[in-house]
């Protein structure tokens, strides 16, 4: 029920943040045409990505619904690392899009209407904390929306810029000063979209969860009275908070099948506590595998 709940809210909050874009893309247009402002059309075409990503995240929350199935066992649970890795990739080009546009207008620089840039970008700045509020708190639990609250914070940080650059180029008439914004907002479009590119590439490419050690893990279960040693192991997360684990464990001494339940227990256990890890598949030996590796090669 209250898995139900939070998907709910997610998809409301994603709705509210997808209109609320949307209006401030139209008015960045519009204003950056009128303007003559490079930075202020930077700053729509990114919350027009916006729009998309927070869109495919929304699909994303929306297949979270559908069960596991004979040929999906998994059913759709690495739908958001998809739409994390799809928005991700949209960030980096449109960061390469702002440097060829910034480049083409630090060698010919036009002049900007300062009034209309500054106007907008108030308004763009307004809608895009209200939808970095409204997503900040299940940003910090989903890597799906994690990406979208990016995309939003980084526009966020964008009208500031818009509005820090409109009040130079009012006060001091320095038009290069546009361009050179809209370098810096790509910069950082850039760093954040390779990060968590980077991010749902290890997921979707099984590597081990950052943060967790297979060595330690082996080390901590051989430390489990009865158990000999742990190998031909592998981890990996299905989504960003499912972590999984299969491993083959050899027991100290010929057992029954009983008391390696307990032993799994108590193994299970200290993997949930220590290191989160919510599924583990363990398979029981008693002197079957001598010499082995502790990662199983393929």
């Amino acid at each position: 029920m209250g898995h139900v709940h939070s998907d709910h809210k997610k998809r409301s909050h994603l709705i509210i943040s997808i209109v609320l874009n949307l209006i401030t893309t139209i008015a960045e247009i519009i204003g950056g045409i009128a303007s003559g402002s490079l930075a202020l059309l930077s700053d729509a075409l990114h919350n027009l990505s916006d729009v998309f990503a927070l869109s495919v995240s929304l699909v994303a929350v929306e297949l979270q619904k559908f069960d596991q199935t004979e040929t999906r066992t998994f059913g759709f649970k690495r739908a958001e690392v998809l739409a994390a890795l799809l928005n991700a990739a949209i960030l980096i080009v449109v960061s390469v899009y702002l440097f060829k546009e910034a480049y083409a207008r630090f060698l010919h620089p036009v002049s900007i209407n300062t009034t209309v840039m500054l106007i907008v970008a108030v308004i763009g700045l307004a809608a895009n904390a209200v939808s970095v509020l409204v997503l900040r708190k299940d940003a910090h639990d989903n890597m799906n929306i994690r990406t979208a609250y990016v995309h939003l914070f980084s526009d966020t940080l964008s009208s500031v810029a818009v509005i820090a650059g409109g009040m130079c180029i009012w006060f001091f008439g320095v038009r290069w000063i546009d361009p050179l914004l809209t370098v810096i907002i790509g910069v950082y479009v850039l760093k954040e979209g390779y990060e968590i590119v980077m991010e749902a590439v290890d997921i979707l490419m099984q590597n081990a969860p950052k943060g967790i050690s297979i060595t330690d893990i082996k080390n901590d279960i051989e430390r489990i009275e009865g158990v000999k040693d742990f190998h031909h192991a592998h981890i990996w997360s299905v989504t960003e908070n499912r972590i999984f684990l299969e491993a083959h464990i050899n027991v100290s001494k010929d057992v029954l099948i009983s008391e390696t339940c307990l032993l799994k227990d108590k193994i299970e256990q200290l993997l949930k506590a220590k290191y989160s890890i919510s599924h583990t598949t363990l398979q029981f030996e008693y002197d079957s595998c001598r010499n082995v590796p502790l990662i199983k090669p393929e």
